[in-house]
């Protein structure tokens, strides 16, 4: 077993180490409005849930040296955002967006992704996704100089119909992808099942 003092590693060397061991992660694709009215989107893989009782998401956004990225502007300014689960229809499209656009250029239009309308919140979601949760901020953090950590809460879920049964989501039929390391992504893969002990 090899031992390794984060504090010797380079910011590059612990993000290696953290997307390499971390895995799979769920991608969230999030949809911003900006103060020019242009429709932002992007994928971000530092996202998980948080709460359910009230529903609640989380994501981390890097800056990009010290500046905040799009995104995390967006929210902050206007306090509405949509999470879009990525999946094995959307993904290609979806990594379109992960260029660097400038703020007055809607990575939505770019991709060739279709907008529609929210029922809560006035940020748009997209079409090509099975399943988006309408989310309002709920809180921020500030972690350094480096990154924003978004805390949402969710106020509507949209959900394609063909994979809502009996209150739940049928994971063969989203097809959800996760990142892994580099440009790699998995595939859910094969299922297993372990009782949990009482």
């Amino acid at each position: 077993m090899i031992s390794i003092d984060p504090t010797s590693n380079t910011e590059r060397e612990n993000y290696k180490l953290l997307i390499g061991s971390i895995i799979p992660r769920p991608i969230a694709f999030v949809t911003s409005i900006s103060k020019y009215d242009v429709l932002n989107g992007a994928p971000f893989s530092y996202f998980n849930i948080v709460s359910s009782d009230p529903p609640m998401i989380s994501i981390s956004i890097g800056r990009r040296d010290g500046q905040r990225k799009d995104t995390s502007r967006n929210i902050l300014e206007l306090k509405e955002f949509v999470i879009h689960i990525v999946d094995e229809d959307n993904v290609a499209l979806i990594n379109q967006t992960a260029a660097s656009f400038a703020p007055d250029q809607s990575e939505v239009a770019l991709a060739g992704l279709t907008p529609i309308d929210s029922e809560k919140i006035s940020v748009p979601g997209i079409k090509e996704a099975k399943i988006r949760m309408e989310c309002t901020l709920e809180h921020s953090l500030e972690l350094g100089n480096t990154n924003d950590l978004i805390i949402g809460k969710i106020v509507r879920f949209h959900v394609s119909e063909e994979l809502y049964e009996k209150g739940r989501i049928d994971p063969r039929g989203l097809a959800a992808v996760s990142r892994l390391a580099g440009s790699n992504y998995a595939k859910i893969g094969e299922v297993f099942s372990i009782e949990r002990p009482i």
